[in-house]
């Protein structure tokens, strides 16, 4: 079977780094009959689906929107909910990812988060730093207006002249330092936004809407968003010379 049947008819050109706005959660519960949080969690099931798939598909680096500096403002139970969801995750997951060569990064703040949390983010980040399949960065209390700002504030404790401020330096003081901008950012459940995500990051990316809620959001979807994106031409900001 060949590399296009297995993978069905996937095109070569795949992003390096997708990007994924995963929404629709609540919408998908209530549609349901069901409270927000088992929306999240079925959101948290099909994540382990796309990872599979990312893998298959030959995609190395995927980052996913999990949880925003703006979500502490949800409601108490709706927040508690979430948090309860990560540590969940890495309790039952973190050995199964680490089997399968994911190397987990952590985009984001870890303050306001309970320390148990925090030593179990560091603990996964550590035990699965030398991985290099798959690089996951999990954006989790995370904005990127914030991101900007904090790089800016380390350049000033750096002592960083202006004239020595790049585009390349700047990037190095960001969360995803060391690692190219994503190529593709897909949001699922049709809004059409950024939602402060990866601003600086983002700046020549291609962006897929789809009005697919993030639990139904299958391999198929993502095979079919690959296509799209692979059928683009991506200039960044210059156009090519026209042949004759």
């Amino acid at each position: 079977m060949s590399k296009h049947q297995a993978n069905g008819d996937l095109p070569d050109r795949v992003p390096v780094h997708l990007a994924i706005i995963m929404d629709g959660n609540g919408r998908w519960a209530r549609e349901r009959g069901l409270p927000r949080l088992a929306g999240h969690r079925a959101g948290t099931e099909n994540l382990r689906r796309i990872i599979r798939a990312c893998v298959e598909f030959g995609i190395k680096i995927l980052t996913i929107y999990a949880f925003s500096t703006e979500n502490w403002g949800r409601p108490e139970s709706e927040v508690r909910g979430l948090l309860s969801i990560l540590e969940q995750v890495i309790d039952r997951e973190l050995d199964e990812l680490h089997q399968q060569g994911v190397q987990l990064r952590h985009l984001g703040r870890l303050e306001g988060i309970s320390p148990e949390l925090q030593r179990k983010v560091r603990q996964a980040i550590e035990l699965t730093k030398n991985n290099d399949r798959l690089i996951l960065n999990v954006a989790f209390n995370y904005g990127g207006r914030d991101e900007i700002l904090q790089a800016v504030r380390r350049m000033l404790a750096d002592k960083v002249r202006p004239e020595d401020v790049t585009d390349e330096l700047m990037s190095s003081y960001l969360y995803t330092a060391g690692l190219p901008d994503p190529d593709l950012i897909i949001r699922t459940s049709g809004e059409l936004r950024v939602s402060n995500f990866l601003i600086w990051q983002a700046a020549y990316a291609e962006f897929y809407a789809t009005p697919v809620y993030w639990p139904d959001f299958d391999k198929e979807e993502l095979r079919k968003a690959l296509i799209h994106y692979s059928r683009r031409e991506r200039r960044f900001g210059v156009l090519k010379p026209e042949t004759t």
